[in-house]
C-alpha cells in the first residue's frame, strides 16, 4: 500500500476521479438513492436509473445543486463512496490526498464545507482548485504564461466564465444557470405546449438529440414518452428541433450576456490576447450543436470547443496534482 493523490471534479451532474499517474478511474453521475433509515442503496449510474422511479421508501437525488454542496451528509456519503471505490480498486493507502474542484462563486464557508465533506469522506489532505482554472489546464491553456486566455466552463449547474494570466484567475463571472436547467426548461416548455409531463432524463434526451444553439438547418424529430396531464394515460410524441431550440433560445442568451459582460471588464493587452487567441468552451454543454457558432457571432471573437471538453475539470484537477506545493 502506498501513498496515492486524487483529483475530484465534485460537479452538479457528474463526478470524476482523476488517480495521479493514471487519469479519469471514475466518471458517474452525482446522483445517490437512499434508504429510510439512512442506507446507501445505489450510487452514480445505477442510482441515477432509478431517479423518478422509486418506491416511498427509497430517495433518489442530486446532493448537488447549482455546483454546491445542497446537502452535506449525503455529499459525504457519496464522496466517501468514490473514495473507497478509488482506493479498492487501484491498492493505494486509506488517507489520500485530494484535490476538489470548486466554482469560483464560492464562500470561504462553503470552501470549508468542501474541504470538511471531503475528510470526513476518508481524505487526509484536502485542497480547493477553482473550476474554470481546472478546466483551462484540463483544455491545455498557457494559464501560467503572460497571456490572456478565456475559458468558459458551462457544466450541469453554473455556467463559470474566467480569463486567466500569470497562473491567476483576473475576472471571473458565474451564472447559475447550466444543463440541469436546460434539461428543466425542455420539460416545462413541453408541459406548457403539449399538457405532457416528462421526466429530466427524457428532457436531457431531448437536449442532447435535439438541442442547438441556431436555427436547425434540418428539421429533425425525437419520439418520447410521457404522461398526459388532461387524461392521465400515457402519450406518445415526436418533437421538432426548431421546438427545443425555441425553448433553450433564453439560456443561451443569457450564456452569451455573461460572456460579454467578462469581456467588457478585461483589460485592454489581455483583449488582445483574447482577440488573438480565442475563447475555449468547456463542460458538458459545450457540446451543445452549434453554441461556438453562435458565440462566436455574438461576441466577434474565434470560440473554439476544447478536446475532449467534456473531461476538461477533472484534467485539470488531476494536473494539478503534479504542484501540491503551490496548492498548499
Amino acid at each position: 500500500m502506498f501513498q496515492r493523490d486524487l483529483g475530484i471534479d465534485l460537479g452538479t451532474a457528474n463526478i470524476l476521479v482523476y488517480l495521479k499517474g493514471e487519469g479519469i478511474i471514475l466518471n458517474e453521475p452525482s446522483v445517490i438513492a437512499i434508504n429510510d433509515n439512512g442506507s446507501i442503496v445505489a450510487v452514480g449510474e445505477e442510482a441515477k436509473e432509478m431517479v423518478g422511479r422509486t418506491p416511498g421508501n427509497i430517495s433518489a437525488s442530486r446532493p448537488l445543486k447549482d455546483g454546491v454542496i445542497a446537502d452535506y451528509e449525503t455529499t459525504v456519503k457519496m464522496m466517501k463512496y468514490f473514495i473507497d471505490k478509488s482506493k479498492k480498486s487501484r491498492y493505494f493507502s486509506s488517507k489520500p490526498r485530494v484535490v476538489v474542484c470548486a466554482p469560483t462563486c464560492v464562500t470561504s464557508v462553503q470552501i470549508r464545507a468542501y474541504k470538511n465533506a471531503a475528510k470526513q469522506a476518508g481524505a487526509k489532505e484536502v485542497y480547493i482548485i477553482e473550476e474554470p482554472f481546472a478546466a483551462a489546464i484540463g483544455a491545455n491553456l498557457p494559464v501560467s504564461e503572460p497571456v490572456g486566455s478565456m475559458i468558459v466552463d458551462i457544466g450541469g449547474g453554473t455556467t463559470e466564465v474566467a480569463i486567466i494570466s500569470l497562473g491567476a484567475i483576473v475576472i471571473s463571472e458565474t451564472l447559475k444557470v447550466g444543463g440541469d436547467e436546460m434539461d428543466r426548461i425542455i420539460e416545462s416548455y413541453i408541459k406548457k405546449k403539449y399538457n405532457l409531463l416528462i421526466g429530466e432524463r427524457t428532457a436531457e434526451k431531448l437536449k442532447i438529440n435535439l438541442g442547438c444553439a441556431l436555427v436547425p438547418e434540418e428539421e429533425t424529430t425525437f419520439n418520447i414518452r410521457g404522461r398526459d396531464i388532461v387524461s392521465g394515460l400515457p402519450k406518445s410524441l415526436a418533437v421538432k428541433s426548431h421546438e427545443i431550440h425555441e425553448a433553450l433560445a433564453d439560456i443561451i442568451k443569457q450564456i452569451s450576456d455573461i460572456v460579454k459582460r467578462t469581456l467588457e471588464q478585461c483589460p485592454p493587452e489581455l483583449s488582445g490576447d483574447i482577440i488573438e487567441r480565442g475563447v475555449v468552451l468547456t463542460g458538458g454543454c459545450a457540446l451543445l450543436a452549434r453554441l461556438a457558432e453562435y458565440l462566436q457571432a455574438e461576441i466577434r471573437t474565434p470560440v473554439f470547443v476544447a478536446e475532449d471538453a467534456l473531461n476538461c475539470v477533472a484534467i485539470g484537477t488531476g494536473r494539478a496534482l503534479e504542484n501540491i506545493a503551490v496548492l498548499r
